[in-house]
């Protein structure tokens, strides 16, 4: 594809971000589209976003579980790249006005206390470079038509990136076993679904040394102070204006998130 085309379409995911209107799927439009022209069409998409005055503060792996993958028809991991304006607390509440078509996801987030790049990088050296680990909640949006994607869609779509939620409580993950801690997710009280850390590519930690050398490959280190959100640990959750969302890590903690408005879908 050539740079006119990936400089359009990056423009047009802009515009479909800026406006919370979404555009027909890119691959229907491009049946030729490779994952290379995608995560370029990517870079035009984020440039365009820091442009505007936000910052990159970190990285997500998606479509890392089956149920994901299953309900997205996506059967490869991806990455996208988080930006200042993404970036929730626990206890603020989401107002789903400013996005299209929202669906949550509970998994654990990585906060980095040193410098990490691949090639070459293991689930323990992902260990040793973490500050630590936070119970979270992705909320994930797609700028294509009824989440009718493929896997050259979500990339170029930032892997479908809406906005975070991170928990208060730190865990070391020295001393907590990320990958059989399990995870209970509540929605308004009642139980929605259950997961564990090793749905997430046999533990999070190498979700996380997976896109660390995937990264590192292009030449992108993980920064000491990025966030890392490592993978969906739970099926996707649609969300309403007056939800409240609960995940629980088993000796972590637990994170909180409230919704009001309307999407525009």
């Amino acid at each position: 594809m050539d740079q006119q085309k990936i400089e359009q379409y990056g423009e047009e995911l802009y515009q479909a971000f800026v406006s919370r209107r979404a555009v027909a799927p890119l691959l229907s439009r491009e049946p030729d589209i490779s994952i290379e022209d995608a995560y370029r069409i990517q870079e035009q998409f984020v440039a365009r976003r820091l442009a505007a005055g936000e910052k990159i503060i970190g990285k997500k792996i998606g479509a890392t579980s089956k149920p994901v993958q299953e309900f997205l028809g996506v059967y490869q991991p991806d990455f996208g790249m988080l930006t200042s304006g993404m970036v929730f607390a626990e206890g603020d509440t989401i107002d789903l006005g400013q996005m299209i078509q929202p669906k949550a996801e509970a998994e654990l987030a990585f906060v980095l206390k040193h410098d990490l790049k691949g090639p070459g990088i293991t689930a323990m050296d992902v260990i040793r470079a973490t500050d630590y680990v936070l119970p979270c909640f992705e909320i994930v949006d797609s700028r294509i038509s009824n989440w009718q994607i493929k896997i050259q869609d979500t990339v170029a779509d930032n892997a479908s990136c809406g906005v975070f939620v991170l928990g208060k409580t730190k865990g070391d993950p020295r001393k907590l076993d990320i990958t059989l801690a399990g995870m209970v997710l509540e929605k308004n009280g009642e139980l929605f679904s259950t997961g564990v850390g090793a749905a997430v590519q046999g533990s999070p930690a190498n979700a996380v040394a997976w896109l660390a050398n995937t990264l590192g490959e292009l030449g992108i280190p993980f920064k000491a102070g990025e966030v890392i959100l490592s993978g969906s640990q739970s099926a996707l959750v649609p969300v309403t204006d007056g939800d409240e969302l609960v995940c629980s890590v088993g000796g972590l903690g637990s994170c909180r998130v409230k919704f009001a408005g309307r999407s525009t879908v």
